[in-house]
C-alpha cells in the first residue's frame, strides 16, 4: 500500500443533487496506516458529522483497528480492534463488548477501500470483514470524469467503487445504496490537481511539457 501521506476532498449527491462533503486523510504513523474520513451530510440529507478510523498495516493492508464516532460527541460509537498478540477481534458498542477469534486478516470499511486501490484486486475477489465475507466483483472498465478506471461491485451491499487505473491509484467514486437512495461520493479532481501544479514549477521552467487531461 501507498504510505505517503494524503488529503483527498470529495462531494456527495443523490439524484444529482448535493448531500455533502467528505474529507480523507492518510499518513503513516509508526510501521502503520491510518486513515481518518469525516463526512458532512447535508442538503438533501438530514444534517448529520461522521468520523472513521482505520489503523492498518502498512504492507498488507489488513485492519488492526476502527472506530466510528459521531462528530458532535467524537466519542466512538463503536469499535473494533484486531489483536494479533492475543488472537482475539475486540468489539465495542457504547458500554456492551464481545470477543471472538482472530484466525485471519480482517478489513474494515476504510481499509477494504484502500485495499482495492492495489493493482492486483484488478480482477477481483474476497475480503474477510467481522460481519462476513465481502466478495469483490470486477466489473467492465469504464471512465470517470474521463479518467480511466477499475470498477467493482462489492456484494453482500450492492456498493460500487471506482480507481483510477493508474498510479496514485486514487478512489474517483464510491456509489453507496442508503435508505434514501444510491448516495454518489465523488473525488473533487480541481483541488486535486491543484496540489500537483503548484509542487512542479521548476520541472515546467525546464522544458517540460505538462500533460493535458484526457477529454
Amino acid at each position: 500500500m501507498n504510505a505517503q501521506p494524503e488529503q483527498a476532498s470529495y462531494t456527495l449527491t443523490l439524484g444529482g443533487r448535493f448531500a455533502g462533503t467528505q474529507e480523507w486523510v492518510i499518513r503513516p504513523d509508526r510501521g502503520s496506516l491510518v486513515a481518518r474520513v469525516q463526512t458532512d451530510f447535508g442538503g438533501v440529507l438530514p444534517v448529520v458529522r461522521r468520523i472513521q478510523e482505520s489503523r492498518m498495516h502498512a504492507r498488507s493492508g489488513a485492519s488492526l483497528a476502527y472506530a466510528e464516532a459521531d462528530g458532535h460527541t467524537k466519542r466512538p460509537g463503536f469499535e473494533t480492534v484486531f489483536d494479533e498478540r492475543s488472537g482475539l477481534i475486540t468489539l465495542r458498542q457504547g458500554k456492551d463488548e464481545a470477543h471472538k477469534p482472530l484466525v485471519t486478516d480482517h478489513h474494515d470499511p476504510l481499509s477494504l477501500l484502500l485495499w482495492l486501490r492495489d493493482p492486483a484486486r484488478a480482477s477481483g475477489g474476497a475480503a474477510q470483514m467481522v460481519g462476513g465475507v465481502v466478495h469483490v466483483q470486477a466489473l467492465p472498465e469504464t471512465e470517470v470524469q474521463g479518467v480511466p478506471v477499475w470498477s467493482y461491485l462489492l456484494r453482500p451491499g450492492g456498493s460500487h467503487v471506482y480507481v483510477e487505473q493508474a498510479p496514485p491509484y486514487r478512489l474517483l467514486r464510491l456509489v453507496q445504496p442508503t435508505d434514501y437512495g444510491s448516495v454518489e461520493t465523488t473525488l473533487d479532481l480541481q483541488s486535486q490537481s491543484a496540489r500537483p501544479r503548484r509542487e512542479q514549477p521548476a520541472r515546467e521552467q525546464r522544458g517540460q511539457p505538462r500533460r493535458r487531461p484526457r477529454k
